[in-house]
């Protein structure tokens, strides 16, 4: 493999740009602006009907290769014929081969034929190819980068880490040339699976503080007792499975039916129909407001308007859950108090009753009896959302992380890059 330290990098990406992955942006743009020349390549087109202040200040070209192998097929096959060519196209089709024996899937066809048109289009500058996500992205990039003969590498996240088998995680980390993921939890089980377990490192995505800004000042007093000013609840996350929503409707029906509430739901998502008839069945859709999916100044002033946040995060049926949501820091950089599920990635981020609470996870009894607690109790929520605030700008500043992947990436410390 070819290691160009330093030299301009391939990001791919399931999407690009996406409402949902701004921890993603944010390190494009943090990276750019340490120096690093970057290529997005996207194996989707956008979807979301906004983008992030962040998108438009990224300068990065983007690349989208085909979505879907039959949609392009002249381009598909311009591909193979140059990729054919190239010094490593044996070693990867071989790759392939091995792994649709075991994967016979339409979806492992469509990411070869994506590796074909990224490896006869990159640009000849591009020495490395790194993955955001180690399923379907980090495939396409590690076919790829062995048809052109250059490094890959890979950042690992939430599903990819725990719903891939356990043979495709091992054969991946044995040909990264480094590999890095948002939690404890996840690097040491891929580490336990990496041939080479010191190539597995964490790098906690953090926070860009400054674009979030300081803190509000909170005039909150409101205790559930009132239902001219009823406690604020907010949750920003997608209606998928591992999101817990359901287990948050089904808390929300516990409480109290004096206690005067109103909760904000943020995001998109598959599920977002059947939670609001859920709502409803529960009695409960008066109470609720559904967004959908919003820019980032917009989830900025939910957060400033909340009193409480909460997060039902749970393991889903196929394995898939959270790492560690960067909406919990989000929420605490604006000294909102949070209630959330004790997963490990979760716990990393909060101190059960220092920085926040925990509850076992798909326990609505437990969930709604911590609700109640903190609705009633302003005080608590204060003291809470200060120290959560204090922790995630004392351990969570995105700029650790950032550094860390600019060395991997070959750039000069950050002192000596600010020097030239």
């Amino acid at each position: 493999m070819i290691a160009r330290a330093g030299g301009r990098v391939a990001f791919v990406l399931k999407g690009y740009p996406r409402l949902s992955e701004t921890f993603i942006a944010q390190e494009i743009l943090a990276l750019e602006q340490r120096g690093l020349d970057i290529l997005i390549v996207s194996l989707r087109h956008p979807t979301d009907p906004a983008m992030h202040p962040v998108h438009g200040q990224i300068r990065a070209p983007v690349l989208y290769v085909p979505e879907y192998l039959k949609d392009e097929p002249r381009r598909v096959l311009r591909g193979w014929q140059q990729a054919r060519r190239l010094p490593g196209y044996r070693t990867a089709w071989r790759t392939w081969l091995k792994d649709l024996i075991r994967d016979p899937t339409p979806n492992r066809i469509r990411r070869f034929g994506q590796a074909l048109v990224l490896a006869a289009e990159l640009p000849t500058e591009i020495g490395n190819c790194t993955a955001h996500f180690l399923h379907t992205p980090a495939s396409v990039a590690r076919y790829a980068a062995a048809m052109l003969g250059i490094d890959w590498s890979v950042s690992a996240h939430a599903k990819d880490v725990w719903t891939i088998p356990e043979w495709e995680k091992r054969e991946k980390l044995g040909s990264v040339r480094w590999a890095v993921t948002c939690t404890e939890t996840g690097r040491r089980h891929l580490a336990e699976l990496a041939p080479a377990p010191d190539k597995v490192m964490l790098c906690y995505h953090g926070l860009d503080l400054e674009r979030f800004g300081a803190a509000p000042a909170r005039a909150d007093h409101a205790d559930g007792s009132d239902e001219a000013r009823p406690v604020r609840l907010l949750s920003v996350g997608r209606a998928v499975a591992k999101k817990g929503y359901d287990d948050l409707l089904a808390a929300l029906a516990l409480l109290p039916a004096s206690l005067a509430w109103r909760l904000v739901h943020i995001g998109g998502g598959v599920l977002a129909g059947d939670l609001k008839r859920e709502a409803a069945r529960l009695g409960l859709d008066r109470r609720i407001e559904w967004r959908g999916a919003q820019p980032q100044p917009e989830v900025l002033k939910a957060y400033r308007e909340a009193d409480l946040f909460v997060l039902a995060a749970k393991v889903a049926r196929d394995g898939d859950r959270d790492g560690l949501p960067n909406v919990l820091l989000e929420a605490q950089s604006q000294e909102l108090a949070c209630v959330a599920t004790a997963l490990p990635g979760l716990a990393e981020l909060i101190e059960d009753g220092k920085s926040g609470v925990l509850v076992p996870p798909a326990d609505p009894a437990a969930l709604a009896a911590a609700l109640e607690r903190m609705i009633r109790s302003p005080e608590i929520r204060r003291r809470l959302g200060r120290d959560g605030e204090a922790r995630v700008r004392r351990d969570f500043d995105m700029r650790a992380g950032i550094e860390d992947l600019a060395e991997q990436f070959g750039l000069p410390p950050a002192r000596a890059a600010a020097a030239d």
